[in-house]
């Protein structure tokens, strides 16, 4: 749904070109799935398996303690 709205916004309101259009439109959807992960490289779990106060990972076998804000 985010891809298809970022192309439809560039298509129609800033008159880009399709293929521009979708290479933006794919850097943001990226953009936006790197940001939704643990930033510590042993985890990579979705922030959604972290406990937000504690800063703790839920996953039982990962020995992720803390995940880290950049």
């Amino acid at each position: 749904m985010l891809y298809n709205r970022v192309v439809h916004y560039y298509i129609d309101k800033k008159k880009y070109s399709k293929d521009k259009a979708n290479t933006i439109a794919q850097a943001v959807v990226k953009r936006e799935q790197e940001r939704k992960l643990c930033k510590n490289a042993k985890c990579r779990h979705s922030l959604d398996d972290h406990i937000r106060n504690s800063d703790t990972c839920l996953i039982l076998n990962c020995n992720c303690s803390k995940f880290l804000k950049i």
